[in-house]
Parts: C-alpha cells; structure tokens; sequence
C-alpha cells in the first residue's frame, strides 16, 4: 500500500492538489480583461530593435539572392538566355554574354548594398515613426488594447 503522502498527488501546505478553477466542486474562474493604453514607445529600443530585425532581413536577402543565383545557374538558364540573344542579334564581332552584367560577384555585391541600404532605412523609419507615435499618443492618448488572462 502507498503512503498517506502519495495518495492525491504532491501536497502542498497540507492540503492536497486542487484544479487552477478554485475551490472543489466549483466552476474555473472567467478569464480576467485587462484594458492598457500604449502611451509611449521609447524611440532608443525602437531603433535597436529595428536594426536588429533590418538585419536579420538583410543577411536573408543576401542568402536568398545566392540560392535563386544558384538554382537557376543550375537549371542552364543564363545560358539559354546567351543562345537566344545570340541568335536575335547574330553579332559574331561582339558576342552576348549575360555574365558579364548577371556574374555571381556582382549579383551577391549589388544584393548587399541593397541590404546596407535596407537596414539603414528600416532603422531610420521606424525610430521616425516611434517619434511620431510619441507626438500623437500626447494628442489622442495612445493605443488602447485589450488583454486577457486565459
């Protein structure tokens, strides 16, 4: 047989385990509303925050770019893309070469200063934009939202 202590699971203060609802035999709480008002956003962790997800958005892009480079290397697109200005424009003296303007290189360093350029201005906007959240929250009262406790 099982000790006192085992029987209706781990005791605490004495008295054994009860569901979160309440006492025994009674219904669960409601779940409690809770009205809070967003009256300022601190324009310095906007910008940390931002620059950190600008960031992160930029090194995806770079990576994407380099895939979507790869893949459709691999599928001998850029190739067909040479035979069929080749034969459009039938110049034996200058022959079409798409790497010389979509080349890996430039392709992954144009995707780059794209990023740097991204990141500079996501973190630019939305430490903007928190600014001017602040001047008309002061005017209007902020954002109301509505939080629950399930």
């Amino acid at each position: 047989m099982s000790s006192p202590s085992q029987v209706g699971g781990p005791r605490t203060n004495g008295s054994p385990t009860r569901p979160a609802g309440g006492p025994a035999g009674t219904a669960p709480a409601r779940a409690r509303r809770v009205k809070l008002t967003v009256s300022r956003v601190d324009p310095w962790s906007a910008m940390k925050m931002s620059f950190l997800i600008s960031v992160a958005l930029g090194i995806a892009g770079v990576v994407m770019v380099a895939v979507l480079w790869m893949i459709l290397s691999g599928m001998g697109v850029f190739s067909e893309v040479n035979r069929l200005v080749g034969t459009i424009f039938n110049d034996s003296q200058n022959p079409f070469d798409i790497m010389d303007y979509l080349g890996f290189g430039r392709v992954l360093s144009l995707s780059i200063v794209i990023g740097v350029i991204d990141v500079i201005l996501m973190t630019a906007l939305s430490t903007l934009g928190a600014f001017l959240y602040n001047i008309c929250s002061a005017l209007v009262g902020g954002l109301q939202l509505t939080l629950t406790d399930d």
